[in-house]
């Protein structure tokens, strides 16, 4: 067994593992850093597969910024722990049902010759997988990405109105009323004598 099919083991079972942790854990932010370590070892796996610009930004854009966010608004919403665990029990029949149908699907797809799934195409040295990506992306999928980004806008929107809260005690800025002050409402010219040292 060669390094590279090694490595795609090691970083395969590890992405299961931490999946199954993101579903099973009981902590949301455990869960959280459960997903990120998902999301590293999906990005490993794309090195592998020659994708090293779908990787980069894995780990750049999922895990910089986006799981933040995640982290974010986990830690500010006030979870009620009794209700998630009420919900876990309710819907467990139809997760094990949908989780059995992903496993009989992977294991007809990984048990076949692979005949009917390999279309993958070896390119030269000069290849640019970035410069393709970026070809199709921009031309033919530039509705779909551009739909994508709005729905993210969207949802980033409904994550900071789930965190706000309206205390009534708390003070809040009016810049509209800061913008229409005037001088003579803040300033007050004073004058004095002058003292004399002695």
């Amino acid at each position: 067994m060669g390094i590279e099919k090694f490595i795609f083991y090691i970083f395969s079972v590890l992405l299961i593992a931490s999946a199954s942790m993101v579903i099973t854990v009981r902590n949301p932010v455990k869960a959280a850093l459960f997903l990120v370590l998902a999301f590293f070892a999906s990005a490993v796996l794309w090195l592998l597969i020659k994708a090293e610009f779908l990787a980069i930004v894995l780990v750049l854009v999922y895990v910089g910024a986006v799981m933040v966010l995640f982290l974010f608004v986990v830690m500010m919403l006030d979870i009620n722990i009794e209700r998630m665990r009420a919900g876990f029990i309710r819907y467990l029949p139809l997760g094990i049902l949908v989780a059995l149908t992903m496993a009989g699907m992977l294991i007809w797809v990984v048990s076949g010759d692979g005949s009917a799934f390999n279309h993958s195409v070896l390119h030269g040295p000069s290849y640019s997988n970035t410069q393709a990506l970026g070809l199709v992306l921009y031309t033919n999928y530039v509705y779909p990405f551009e739909i994508a980004a709005v729905i993210l806008l969207v949802a980033i929107i409904a994550a900071i109105t789930l965190t706000l809260r309206r205390r009534p005690n708390t003070k809040h800025q009016k810049p509209a009323e800061q913008i229409a002050v005037k001088r003579h409402d803040r300033v007050r010219m004073v004058k004095m004598k002058a003292e004399e040292r002695k």
